[in-house]
């Protein structure tokens, strides 16, 4: 069976293009506009892409003052979204670090029952001492400890949404009889970090299980994501890098007993897309233009762990930066930025100018018809099962690559033009888990 591409659009306030919000036509205050995202969601369904994402994070994300600061919880906003589509996937990141098993296993699962089976949780270990600082602690976790409690809490979640059986309900008006309370058990969970009584207060959802993503690349996400992840959001900036990583997740996980295909790994990129390569380029540089240097150059000293006064924006990035063994969170990206600096010998200024794209994430620009040959050759590379669609500016950037790239893709045999499934894990071409047919205790004795 030929291969198809999966794709999700991430979407970000009016853009991921830092300055995207300068532009006359974006809406400065789009981060708190429900209808500016179910419009944005429409028109993803409209390209028959699989899903949606949202970005969270516990904690207000850099200064006020570069950009569009704040977010809406973003599982609230899923269920605005779910009431105005029917088919497109929806998920949101939720932290484990800072939340508990039952919450989220409760919230998903109601997102997953209200939207007809389309959730997906973007599961990560939140990063930085000022989040921590939100809950009561001086600083944030270690890193291998916050991925200890990820994967202890994934087991808590999976046995909360099979702590009932899918044929629970009876409905039995005659018999006044609404469920069969044998179907449903606590359980029991005793861990390092949770102990859960159980059952969930809600019956098992359509997909069985929401989709699980997950987003970091260090060695510790690597491991978790060979073992739970349905799907892999990942920033990789060379073929190269991202085949070595395609090869390395894909092996990992067929050591741990699962099939390669059941993980779907979609680096992220960011295009411009103009009528002609001119265009294009003349958009970017508009956004770059726009970008003030002096809120990025904060940005990036405090990922790098060193001073402002340390990047002067016309040299590159001192020889002394820390190892990525003293940095204790988001390892990953960390590595990438110096990699890509070094690399390509960049000043402060132009590291700046790459980054403000999209973060770390692989930015492309050209005609549509060059953005379709650049997803098809990562494609094509074994570096790619897909493409997380990251657009400078919303919403026109999704407007033009659904209407101008997304044709050419299908045209190509490369991507759906019609949805033939109701459920995201359809779309991912994913089996729903089976439920338990037995009670817990008989099921671990």
């Amino acid at each position: 069976m030929s291969r198809h591409l999966h794709l999700n659009a991430f979407l970000m306030s009016t853009g991921h293009h830092e300055a995207s919000w300068r532009l006359p036509e974006s809406n400065p205050v789009a981060n708190t506009d429900v209808a500016h995202y179910q419009n944005l969601a429409r028109i993803a369904e409209r390209g028959k892409f699989d899903s949606i994402f949202f970005a969270d994070s516990p904690q207000l994300i850099g200064d006020v003052g570069r950009r569009p600061a704040g977010s809406l919880e973003p599982t609230v906003l899923l269920t605005a979204i779910a009431a105005v589509t029917t088919r497109l996937g929806l998920i949101a990141t939720a932290s484990t670090t800072y939340n508990d098993p039952y919450n989220l296993a409760r919230r998903f699962a109601s997102v997953d029952h209200v939207s007809g089976g389309r959730a997906g949780w973007n599961v990560v270990t939140t990063a930085g001492p000022d989040a921590a600082k939100n809950f009561n602690l001086a600083d944030q976790p270690a890193h291998a400890e916050r991925y200890d409690r990820a994967a202890e809490f994934l087991e808590v979640a999976y046995k909360l949404w099979d702590s009932w059986e899918d044929d629970v309900t009876l409905a039995d008006k005659e018999s006044g009889v609404w469920g069969d309370n044998s179907k449903v058990q606590a359980i029991e969970h005793v861990g390092r970090h949770f102990q859960v009584h159980g059952p969930l207060n809600l019956p098992r959802s359509p997909q069985g299980h929401p989709l699980i993503v997950q987003a970091g690349s260090s060695e510790d996400g690597k491991g978790l994501a060979a073992r739970y992840a349905e799907a892999v959001f990942t920033a990789q900036q060379t073929l190269e890098d991202a085949q070595a990583f395609y090869a390395d997740l894909k092996a990992r996980t067929a050591a741990l007993g699962r099939d390669p295909a059941t993980i779907k790994i979609l680096p992220g990129i960011v295009p411009v897309i103009g009528g002609t390569v001119e265009e294009a380029l003349r958009l970017e540089r508009e956004l770059d233009d726009l970008i003030k240097p002096e809120y990025a150059r904060k940005q990036l000293a405090k990922t790098l762990r060193v001073s402002p006064e340390d990047l002067p924006l016309d040299q590159q990035l001192p020889a002394d930066l820390p190892d990525e063994d003293e940095i204790e969170g988001a390892k990953s990206r960390y590595t990438l930025i110096v990699t890509l600096a070094r690399r390509e010998k960049l000043t402060v200024r132009e590291l700046i100018g790459r980054l403000g794209g999209g973060r770390g994430h692989r930015t492309f620009s050209g005609t549509p018809e060059q953005v379709a040959d650049a997803i098809q050759d990562w494609f094509d590379a074994g570096a790619a099962d897909g493409f997380n669609i990251m657009p400078a500016v919303l919403p026109s950037g999704l407007e033009v690559f659904t209407d101008q790239v997304v044709p050419i893709l299908q045209q190509r045999g490369l991507f759906r033009t019609e949805y033939t499934g109701t459920t995201l894990r359809d779309h991912y071409g994913l089996a729903r888990p089976a439920g338990r047919t037995r009670s817990l205790q008989e099921a671990v004795s």
